[in-house]
């Protein structure tokens, strides 16, 4: 390729957006807003620009919003300080602030040179402080919405093995790349006979040499050159790759022209052993005795001829690839689980990750057999584990190779186990692993109950002893047994239809928050969210009950909605379970009635309705009180920590006002229907006819 007069690329612009996401306090993983972008190849700079918006709702303070990016996979953070599990090894993050000091705050971070592929952008607010937000109550919001523009060069010219006479200003800078292919050790760029551009002058090349691109996890090697020339070195660079290769120029008012060349040092190349060509595609068809799961795709890592080993330096033995399900993938070697490591060449497995399985965690297990020369007694032990969370897109490769004291060390077998899951050993007794989508990436983290923190679920710095899980689950259900005095009174004022309502919400409340519990005091009789929405389901219909039997209105239209509430109370649980709605509209909907079939008995009777001021002293006005506070307390005081506490006080209260608003047994005057005819009642007679049977 021509390389343009001085350095001078052509650079293109290309902008990118997302939507605006609401952010939330961090409690953990599943609380961030991740987004991801883009960066194509040739990109010489980067600007990122973060827009955070807050709203004007209630209770708005001053909150920092916390950005982290990553480049390869999502960033692994740890907000609140908490350990990571054993063998667990994290890449570094680039972690950013932005107070908000104003309604809407914005930042800028600029990125020269960044490394092409997919970076991951992680936001959200401080620290969650265990206040229960009930959905549909004034809230404020933080809206975030991050904004990339990229200039790539479209003329990047390549540096191969002839070296490039070129010539730079202070103003400007000469951008060439390399391509590294596979089992490159060492990547060396060199710059030498630098003169001015007028040629009176040697020996001062006033120059600084970059390798490699920018990123979190570093790979930038930077040289300033002196004298004459100057030579950068990149150990162990990324294969199949593009390098960047930058020179600037840091001396002014000088044009200066120099030579630039690159050199590589491949190591000796691998050869697979064990299998010919052809024998993959019967191992895969399952003519041999290793066998794969049915309907499952797999792919080989890498493929080869078999030929002598002895004259390889490196051993390479092909892997198959399998995908289980979602972020769930195994690797096995293709000659079965067992792997021959000698002390004269490397053995080499390598493992091709993609972007659908960044968003889980690379878990390697390594078993080593001993056998020794004396003995027939095999030693079998474990000596390397690792866990790496969100593990980068790229081809992961894997040498073992003997190393002792003797010359004549022998071969040992070693198992490698390397595979994919969702989460850290599915999240342990005290978490559970969740699934997590932004827009079509998919990624998982752990929830953890009991007071368990960390990335696994694993630290136990504020876990909750078994004394206060056993009482938490004792108060949460036993408090429910407060339904069981009004079961009987309704009983007792044949109020059948809302006893059986009560023992609905009693049953399912009990049973819920024994299915709710974390750690070893759970119990579920039947799947988690048929309880939940029982629960809930019971609980509004409970309330829609209470207060259309206080209204007094005949019993057909009663029962009739009785029935059409309860299905459009089922309707609107089914849309949206914690919908503020779902509670509120059914309780105006029944005091509605209540209210206007109080005013037509007082209108009609033209005397305040209840008439008994004993029924408004001893019964309403405390039944109000406590159900008043019982939705207080629903509404304000329920903290993650105090929950077992507020959340049974609130089954006590609830229950009592029942007790209390429960209106007593209506004559037997108030129900009977007699048909009117030209004026007169039709009277009914209750004498009983005696028959005398022969």
């Amino acid at each position: 390729m021509c390389v343009p007069p001085g350095g001078e690329l052509t650079l293109v612009q290309e902008l990118s957006s997302k939507p605006a996401q609401k952010l939330s306090r961090y409690g953990w993983y599943g609380n961030i807003r991740l987004t991801m972008f883009h960066i194509p190849d040739d990109t010489v700079v980067a600007r990122w620009l973060f827009t955070v918006t807050r709203g004007s709702g209630f209770n708005c303070g001053t909150h920092n919003v916390t950005m982290y990016m990553r480049w390869g996979a999502p960033p692994v953070i740890d907000p609140v300080g908490r350990l990571f599990p054993n063998n667990t090894v994290t890449s570094p993050v680039l972690s950013l602030n932005l107070p908000m000091t104003s309604s809407q705050s914005n930042t800028t971070f600029n990125l020269s040179n960044p490394a092409p592929g997919d970076w991951y952008l992680a936001a959200h607010l401080p620290r969650d402080d265990g206040r229960i937000e009930h959905k549909g109550f004034p809230s404020c919001s933080y809206l975030f919405q991050p904004q990339l523009s990229v200039r790539r060069a479209v003329d990047t010219p390549i540096l191969q093995a002839t070296p490039l006479t070129q010539s730079i200003s202070l103003s400007l800078s000469l951008s060439v790349r390399v391509f590294v292919p596979e089992f490159v050790s060492s990547l060396s760029v060199s710059v030498s006979g630098c003169t001015w551009w007028e040629g009176l002058v040697n020996g001062d090349c006033s120059l600084s040499l970059t390798l490699g691109s920018s990123s979190p996890q570093g790979g930038l090697v930077r040289v300033n050159c002196s004298l004459i020339g100057c030579s950068a070195v990149l150990l162990a660079p990324p294969w199949n790759t593009w390098i960047r290769v930058t020179v600037d120029s840091y001396h002014s008012n000088r044009t200066t022209a120099f030579s630039i060349s690159v050199n590589y040092t491949v190591g000796c190349k691998p050869q697979s052993v064990g299998m010919s060509g052809d024998d993959y595609i019967n191992r895969l068809h399952g003519n041999s005795s290793t066998t794969t799961s049915p309907g499952n795709g797999s792919v080989v890592a890498e493929a080869g001829r078999h030929n002598n080993v002895s004259s390889e330096c490196v051993w390479s033995v092909p892997v198959l690839r399998e995908e289980l399900d979602v972020l769930s993938v195994r690797f096995s070697p293709i000659n079965g689980p067992n792997v021959t490591v000698t002390h004269t060449h490397p053995t080499l497995l390598t493992y091709p990750l993609n972007t659908q399985s960044t968003g889980g965690t690379l878990n390697l297990e390594i078993t080593l057999n001993t056998v020794s020369n004396t003995h027939t007694r095999r030693n079998i032990f474990f000596f390397c584990k690792l866990i790496l969370p969100f593990p980068q897109a790229a081809t992961w490769y894997l040498t073992l190779q003997l190393f002792c004291n003797s010359s004549d060390c022998g071969n040992v077998t070693v198992t490698p186990q390397l595979h994919v899951s969702a989460c850290i050993e599915d999240c342990g007794t005290y978490g559970e692993c969740r699934l997590l989508r932004s827009f079509s990436y998919l990624y998982a983290a752990c929830v953890c109950k009991a007071g368990w923190s960390g990335w696994g679920c694993t630290d136990d710095i504020t876990a909750q002893s078994y004394g206060r899980q056993l009482t938490a689950v004792l108060l949460l259900t036993l408090s429910n047994l407060l339904f069981i005095p009004p079961i009987v009174i309704a009983v007792r004022r044949c109020y059948i239809t809302e006893a059986s309502v009560y023992l609905f919400t009693m049953f399912f409340s009990t049973f819920y928050h024994a299915c709710d519990q974390p750690g070893l005091t759970v119990m579920c009789i039947m799947d988690y969210d048929t309880l939940q929405y029982c629960d809930f389901l019971g609980s509004v219909c409970s309330i829609w009950v209470t207060v259309l039997c206080m209204a007094r209105v005949r019993d057909t239209f009663k029962h009739m909605l009785f029935m059409l509430g309860t299905l459009l109370i089922a309707m609107s649980m089914q849309l949206d379970r914690r919908g503020l709605w779902n509670m509120l509209g059914p309780i105006l909907c029944a005091v509605l009635a209540m209210v206007t079939s109080w005013v037509y008995r007082g209108l009609k009777r033209k005397q305040c309705y209840p008439p008994s001021w004993r029924r408004w002293v001893l019964f309403l006005l405390p039944g109000l009180a406590s159900a008043l506070v019982g939705v207080c307390v629903y509404v304000f005081a329920e903290t993650e920590d105090n929950y077992l506490y507020t959340h049974s006080l609130w089954h006590v209260l609830v229950a009592s006002s029942v007790v209390f608003l429960l209106p007593p047994r209506e004559t037997d005057s108030m129900n009977t229907w007699s048909p009117g005819v030209c004026g007169y009642t039709l009277c009914h007679s209750t004498k009983e006819e005696l028959y005398t049977v022969t």
